[in-house]
């Protein structure tokens, strides 16, 4: 199976939310960052055969990476763009389900990486 390529989603502006958190989680909980990047990095060898407990399916094409460090659970949103590019387009803790609008705002940004995915999208790296 080929390597899947990571990209993130970016905004008009060129922010990249996500990119944004990671770096929170690194300044706050270096450990939880560093479980997030083992996540990512499995979904980068792996791709879309990542099932329960790595990773798992929620709705409309959206999929979350799962970690845990100490008591608290993350997610990583991200969605398929063709077979072998995921676009990881926000990041979240959480207690219980994955709310629904963090779900709903990974499907609006994905809707603007079909629309456009060179001007909403840069490349992540490991």
């Amino acid at each position: 199976m080929p390597q899947t390529e990571i990209r993130v989603f970016k905004t008009a502006d060129g922010d990249a939310p996500l990119v944004d958190w990671l770096e929170t989680l690194r300044a706050r909980f270096p450990i939880a960052y560093a479980k997030c990047l083992a996540a990512i990095l499995n979904l980068s060898q792996n791709g879309n055969t990542l099932r329960r407990p790595a990773a798992d399916y929620l709705r409309d094409g959206i999929r979350e990476l799962r970690t845990k460090s100490g008591r608290v659970n993350y997610r990583i949103l991200y969605s398929f763009n063709g077979k072998n590019i995921a676009i990881l387009t926000n990041g979240l803790t959480k207690t219980a389900k994955v709310p629904s609008a963090d779900i709903e705002l990974a499907i609006e940004r994905m809707a603007l990486v079909k629309k456009d995915a060179n001007k909403y999208t840069a490349e992540f790296e490991l």
